[in-house]
């Protein structure tokens, strides 16, 4: 994989925060998903290239070894002991580390068995030149999903570094959680284990419902005469609708459980969490003559009965 400045495909410094790196990454992220530019290669690779971009420099231990190896972040641990060792054996030779990974006191057979023994490269056939396996990088990518999307056993396909990975989606998932799929990260180095796939979960709010885990809340307008007499109303479910029982004299503020119909409970099969009304008793505007008058000999029979 070619090297590319991370922080430039952000769009960012390099010293910028844990915030301003997770912000850029998501603006970004959203402007070059392929679900929005599903014919255009260039906006594909730059996704790609974001993804990348963000787990390295969303981590703060592979952020400090990119800041301090460069292109060779990955390996540069291995590099520096390397070049450790033969500082050792060649007690007249200096050695210092940078941005980028600059050794000196490297003869030019050293540096090319060094490599041959990390990445495969070069000729030779000495015990050094044994090729090493490293497993792959790690991806990491957002998938956004509505609110009813998340309540359900589905199927989506996603395309990661130019692979479309079809995957399933467990009901229940919340905002910002995170699973793994595994070795569908990166390639691995001479023949190593693949890298794993992080999906982060972005579910986006429902106008209709707040969500507390499993749980839904929802919010019903109730007109003055059901509530003060009783009677019915519909309401909306995640689903669906239905109708449940108001009783008489019922309180603005009163609460009502509708149990089983919140969110699936990830992972348990048949287990719901619940949904809770809450009752917003509307006062009547623009009364006729006719409803004054009803109101105020309510109101007077009300102060006789004192």
């Amino acid at each position: 994989m070619a090297f590319i400045d991370y922080y430039q495909i952000l769009g960012i410094s390099k010293t910028a925060a844990d915030k301003d790196i997770k912000n850029a990454y998501r603006k970004l992220a959203r402007k070059y998903h392929p679900d929005l530019n599903p014919n255009d290669a260039e906006a594909n690779k730059k996704f790609q290239q974001l993804n990348e971009a963000n787990e390295v420099l969303s981590d703060p231990e592979k952020r400090k070894k990119y800041d301090k190896y460069g292109e060779n972040w990955q390996h540069g641990e291995e590099y520096e002991k390397y070049a450790q060792q033969q500082q050792q054996s060649r007690p007249q030779g200096n050695y210092s580390s940078g941005q980028g990974g600059n050794f000196e006191g490297f003869g030019s057979e050293d540096f090319s068995d060094f490599f041959q023994s990390m990445f495969g490269q070069g000729g030779g056939g000495s015990a050094r030149g044994r090729q090493a396996k490293y497993r792959g990088q790690d991806y990491n990518a957002e998938l956004r999903l509505s609110l009813k999307e998340s309540a359900e056993t589905h199927k989506q396909t996603l395309t990661v570094n130019g692979k479309n990975i079809r995957i399933t989606i467990p009901a229940g998932v919340e905002n910002g959680q995170t699973i793994k799929i595994a070795s569908h990260g990166g390639p691995g180095v001479n023949g190593g284990p693949a890298g794993d796939l992080y999906i982060t979960f972005v579910v986006t709010d429902d106008p209709r419902f707040k969500r507390n885990g499993s749980d839904l809340y929802a919010t019903v307008k109730l007109d003055l005469y059901t509530a003060m007499l009783g009677g019915e109303v519909t309401v909306d479910t995640l689903t669906s609708k239905v109708k449940i029982k108001v009783k008489p004299e019922t309180q603005n503020g009163t609460k009502v459980k509708l149990k089983g119909k919140g969110l699936p409970v990830y992972k348990k099969d048949e287990q719901f969490g619940d949904l809770y009304i809450t009752y917003d008793v509307q006062i009547p505007m623009n009364l006729t003559e006719k409803e004054k008058k009803l109101f105020e000999e309510l109101a007077g029979d009300r102060k006789s009965e004192r």
